[in-house]
């Protein structure tokens, strides 16, 4: 992002620096608060909500900074904001209300609460960050919808697999080539994996037992790559994707994908297992022009027709920033659904589910997450794994079965839903017909 660190640098100069409100503070949102506090000339975290307020202070402590204000109204934020001071707070309507902030970093993880922060924000015109593929995977396209309403940017990050994807893939097309896969590279699936195998690989780095978890039974990258088709156009090849165990470089896998599939799907997201470099990301591509395609060979990039680009690495919480300086000073998403989701993520059961049951959440005991194209999702009426949690099951689930709303009871009263509902409606295929017509 090299145009960004000299508008940043100018807003520094200026004495105008972009003022950001973040939402959540656990291990990504620490890490995120220390980047823009120590790293980020022309830009100021002036606000942190969370659930507690030890987290919050946490966050500014661990950065350096020990002049923390406690604020419980709008008012209040607004004033330590024009005072230049630092504001904390339980309640993260106040950061989406609050005038003097640009944008909003939305790092909680949830589906049902990242609704309410998100719908909050736009509502008062604040740009929005989110740091949870979660809620953009489940009701992003319907989320779009209102921040374009509103005239603000919804965007997914940088630093994250699905941003660093996305980034490539527009170098890819800007110079000429057309993306056919966007590809993750993981170290681990098994989508058995619960919270208690991985209790000490979550300790060891300081995190949740349940977040890790996610990663590791496959609900993480399914989330991911979901939002990276939603994004480019592209679809999955199967339900679950293809999901190779490859132990070679990512380059060396281009042989492996039938061109003419992706050609026919518009193209595909996908992961593959042990390839190197990971934990990186990568994207193939074909070019039409037989005088470009001597030249990618002269640059060694093979005789094609798929040719391979990749990022080796993906540095989290360091790029944050930047895309909230992309979204305030450029007008531009790092990552946003075109329009009507194309993949979703469908709950699949993790063990053998009995009726009376409530279904725990993402990353936990009970059900695991697997990449849908959207129509086959909505023809079989699949529960989308991020409504999951909190239903109570109406009949037996048997061990890797995938879950129907028929099969379920919904909580009452949640803005998820309503917000999924109402997304389902106005993308409906009929609704699309009835517009192209």
């Amino acid at each position: 992002m090299i145009i960004i660190d000299n508008a940043l640098k100018a807003r520094a100069a200026a004495g105008n620096p972009v003022k950001v409100g973040m939402i959540g503070a656990g291990f990504m949102g620490r890490g995120i608060a220390n980047q823009i506090i120590n790293s980020v000339p022309g830009m100021e975290l002036v606000a942190i909500a969370n659930r507690s307020l030890d987290g919050a202070r946490r966050a500014y402590v661990e950065a350096g900074l020990e002049e923390i204000q406690v604020v419980n109204s709008v008012g209040a934020l607004e004033t330590a904001i024009a005072q230049n001071k630092y504001a904390i707070t339980e309640d993260a309507k106040l950061v989406c209300q609050a005038e003097g902030i640009d944008a909003i970093i939305e790092v909680t993880g949830a589906v049902e609460f990242g609704a309410h922060v998100v719908m909050a924000a736009i509502a008062h015109r604040k740009h929005v960050i989110m740091m949870n593929a979660e809620l953009d995977g489940t009701i992003g396209s319907i989320l779009k919808v209102y921040a374009d309403k509103a005239g603000v940017i919804l965007s997914a990050c940088d630093g994250d697999q699905p941003g660093v994807q996305m980034n490539l893939y527009r170098f890819v097309q800007s110079i000429g080539l057309t993306p056919l896969l966007c590809g993750n590279i993981k170290g681990l699936q098994d989508p058995y994996r619960n919270p208690t195998t991985q209790e000490g690989f979550a300790k060891r780095w300081g995190q949740k037992a349940h977040m890790v978890t996610s990663f590791a039974d496959g609900t993480k990258i399914s989330f991911e790559q979901a939002i990276v088709a939603n994004a480019t156009g592209m679809k999955v090849a199967k339900r679950g994707m293809l999901g190779y165990d490859f132990t070679g470089h990512v380059d060396e896998m281009t042989n492996m994908y039938d061109i003419e599939q992706l050609q026919e799907l518009g193209g595909i997201v996908d992961y593959v297992v042990g390839a190197k470099p990971g934990p990186g990301v990568f994207v193939f591509a074909t070019h039409d022009d037989p005088k470009q395609q001597h030249y990618l060979n002269l640059y060694k990039l093979g005789e094609g027709p798929l040719y391979s680009f990749y990022t080796p690495y993906h540095l989290c919480h360091f790029e944050v920033p930047l895309s909230v300086a992309r979204a305030v000073l450029f007008q531009d998403a790092v990552m946003a659904p075109l329009a009507a989701p194309l993949v979703d993520v469908v709950t699949t059961a993790k063990i053998d589910l009995k009726a009376g049951e409530t279904l725990d959440g993402i990353g936990y005991y009970m059900t695991y997450g697997q990449c849908e194209n959207s129509p086959i999702a909505q023809q079989q009426n699949l529960l989308p794994m991020g409504l999951a949690e909190g239903c109570r099951l109406k009949r037996d689930i048997s061990k890797d079965q995938v879950l129907t709303y028929d099969d379920v009871e919904l909580p009452a009263g949640r803005l998820c839903d309503q917000l999924r509902a109402e997304q389902d409606k106005y993308f409906a295929p009929e609704k699309v017909l009835a517009t192209v017509g």
